[in-house]
């Protein structure tokens, strides 16, 4: 399915690499020569978070000779409990660094290449070319956007899943042999219109799952077997252990992929998915950090606090005082609201407030502030007694 160069090579396995995968080479559909092949590819996996960790750890088990990683982020106890590369231990550091630390325990005679760098624009192809697969692991729209046409402009297999909840899908976009990315979705949505892992909740075994069938796709991919999921939509739902599948064409007009594209060279992708828009219009003075409200709030301010997330999330920890509608209530419930009122809308992250904020608005409320980072930055700036989720 794909050219791997490193198999133009003398790859040698050793005594020790051989008894290490002693059970691929008794497959007929992998043996020696498939075994060289894994040792001689190479696979990206950009973002070491939920379903990259289970990625990288079957793809360093097969023995996949180089594992690229990008990740810029740290290890926060909320990730542990469904990405099992980390452990207590690890909170506070880089996440690309006990990767790599974590997956020469499980294989030495591997490489692991380290990006500690935020995936943009203007470094995104450096990055990518160098590797045969590239294996998403993202959770957001302008980083998927990003990758998809980087490995379009590339002519690189694009190994995509994403996880919500209860919910996963994956599929190998490869514009070589089938539909990309922007086949399946041609607009982002809009900016909180799909709420993130952290929003909504993911289960802690579901990007195990996707993350597992992302790695074993990627191998299939190098060893040329099998049939990918290109031109399929895998879907999987873990709460009824339900597996479907959707076909997917290519798109003759996708801008990226189609016969005549309108994207020949990668964009800002944060502007083409609305980021910046949003942010810009929260700097408009809209917007206000936990330190601050907890000044307004210690003034004896006369503030309301609106709460708009789930009951549940109200249960678990909240700001004294504010008053819970939901952002889906928010348009039925408004006339429990003052237009008068100075008020503050928060969420968890910042997300759904930010949404909320722009309802009020249309609506004429004119003095609404939106908490940046939600009530989880209100419990490590402000309070950090209150329970975080």
């Amino acid at each position: 399915m794909i050219r791997v160069p490193g198999v133009e090579r003398d790859v040698i396995l050793s005594e020790s690499e051989l008894a290490r995968y002693s059970r691929h080479l008794v497959m007929p559909e992998v043996g020696l020569e498939g075994q060289k092949k894994l040792k001689a590819s190479s696979v990206l996996i950009v973002g070491v978070g939920g379903l990259g960790t289970p990625s990288a750890m079957y793809l360093a088990a097969a023995g996949v000779g180089r594992i690229g990683i990008v990740d810029f982020d740290v290890v926060e106890k909320s990730n542990l409990h469904r990405q099992v590369l980390y452990s207590e231990k690890d909170i506070g550091r880089s996440k690309a660094e006990v990767a790599r630390e974590r997956l020469i325990q499980i294989n030495p005679n591997i490489d692991i290449e380290l990006h500690k760098v935020r995936l943009d624009s203007s470094n995104a192809l450096s990055i990518l070319k160098d590797y045969d697969v590239i294996l998403d692991g993202t959770d957001n729209f302008p980083t998927r956007y990003l990758v998809n046409d980087a490995c379009v402009l590339l002519g690189k297999p694009n190994v995509y899943a994403s996880i919500y909840r209860f919910e996963g899908q994956a599929s190998v976009f490869f514009a070589k042999k089938g539909p990309c990315y922007r086949c399946l979705y041609h607009e982002p949505p809009p900016p909180g219109a799909v709420p993130s892992c952290a929003e909504g909740g993911v289960l802690g075994v579901l990007p195990g799952i996707m993350g597992s069938i992302q790695a074993a796709e990627a191998i299939d991919l190098v060893l040329g077997k099998g049939t990918p999921l290109i031109g399929r939509l895998m879907l999987f739902d873990a709460l009824d252990m339900k597996f479907k599948e959707v076909k997917l064409r290519k798109d003759p007009n996708c801008s990226v992929c189609g016969a005549n594209p309108t994207v020949t060279k990668l964009i800002d992708y944060e502007a083409f998915c609305g980021f910046k828009e949003e942010r810009r219009e929260l700097e408009l003075g809209s917007e206000i950090s936990a330190p601050a409200l907890k000044q307004v709030l210690d003034r004896a301010g006369e503030v309301v606090l609106l709460d708009v997330r789930e009951p549940f999330e109200h249960q678990i920890c909240r700001i004294e005082g504010s008053k819970l509608i939901p952002l889906g209530q928010l348009r039925m419930r408004v006339n429990e609201l003052d237009p008068a009122d100075d008020i503050v809308v928060y969420c968890h992250t910042g997300v759904r407030s930010a949404q909320a904020a722009k309802v009020l608005k249309g609506l004429g409320f004119s003095k609404v502030t939106n908490l940046k980072g939600g009530i989880r930055a209100w419990t490590i700036e402000v309070d950090p007694s209150l329970r975080s989720y």
